[in-house]
């Protein structure tokens, strides 16, 4: 699959309809878990789950510690379709085949996606098993031309031009800030970048991230972001820090280290995403 592959409208709604025959949930939210937090998926109620490869077209994830799998039910009271693990543009997906989970979810009525990744702590007050709440993104890939809205306009979602100036909700963003607080977990306010992978940072990058203002980095959630807002989708990021990034070149940064942390963050994570959908009931 090529660089030109951009989705139309009537390859989503085709996907939308396959999963349709699975799953009779109409979901209010949409979630996508990262590396190693796919447990918080095994709380959801009255679920149906499958492959995401029996959905023809659906970018499924090759990478450890992404389930692959769609989870449709309940969790704290809401109706849920939630992404266990999500594909990357490093495993060969275009990004407009990156963006059709959440156009997926924008069909089938989602109103509000939570987005979750491990990512590492590129400011130094930041610990490994701490959360940060992301407030605003870098779109390094974005800025050299690597965005899902490349191509034709689907004009049925949004405009050609969107505005990007509040691609994180407030009111959610606050909301997630009060659980931490009530829930006494450690938590951050912070700035996101993705880069392209697979491929770990190396000092030099990370200094020059930090100079610029990125508190933690990932390889993922920007993407699925900028779709989201294109289709007026209110939006809360979470990442899970999973290792302190090497800005000197003396520590050795590997995904084992990445999954492990997940056994610290998963629980963290669940409260503080459970806490907010109790508060949007």
């Amino acid at each position: 699959m090529g660089q030109d592959d951009f989705l139309t409208l009537e390859q989503i709604d085709e996907v939308v309809a396959k999963i349709r025959t699975k799953s009779k949930v109409e979901p209010r939210i949409g979630m996508i878990l990262g590396s190693g937090l796919g447990p918080l998926a095994d709380e959801v109620g009255q679920a149906d789950r499958f492959s995401n490869q029996e959905i023809p077209g659906w970018p499924a994830s090759t990478i450890e510690g992404h389930a692959g799998q769609l989870v449709f039910g309940t969790l704290a009271g809401q109706p849920v379709f939630i992404m266990q693990g999500r594909a990357h543009y490093y495993e060969g997906y275009s990004m407009s085949r990156i963006g059709l989970p959440i156009r997926v979810m924008q069909r089938m009525g989602v109103e509000i996606l939570i987005v979750t990744n491990a990512a590492g702590a590129v400011n130094p007050a930041y610990e490994p098993g701490e959360l940060m709440l992301l407030s605003d993104h870098i779109n390094m890939m974005g800025m050299a031309g690597l965005t899902p809205l490349r191509g034709p306009n689907l004009d049925a979602f949004g405009p050609r031009f969107p505005d990007m100036s509040r691609a994180y909700d407030r009111q959610l963003l606050q909301m997630a800030e009060a659980v931490c607080q009530d829930e006494g977990l450690p938590y951050h306010q912070g700035v996101y970048v993705c880069l392209g992978g697979p491929s770990f940072e190396t000092p030099a990058d990370l200094r020059f991230l930090r100079a610029v203002g990125v508190d933690a980095v990932g390889m993922s959630t920007v993407p699925e972001v900028t779709v989201a807002c294109h289709g007026g989708t209110r939006v809360l990021g979470i990442s899970g820090l999973s290792n302190k990034a090497n800005l000197d070149g003396d520590t050795k940064t590997t995904h084992e280290e990445v999954l492990e942390a997940g056994e610290v963050i998963v629980p963290r994570m669940t409260a503080v995403i459970k806490g907010v959908l109790r508060r949007l009931a």
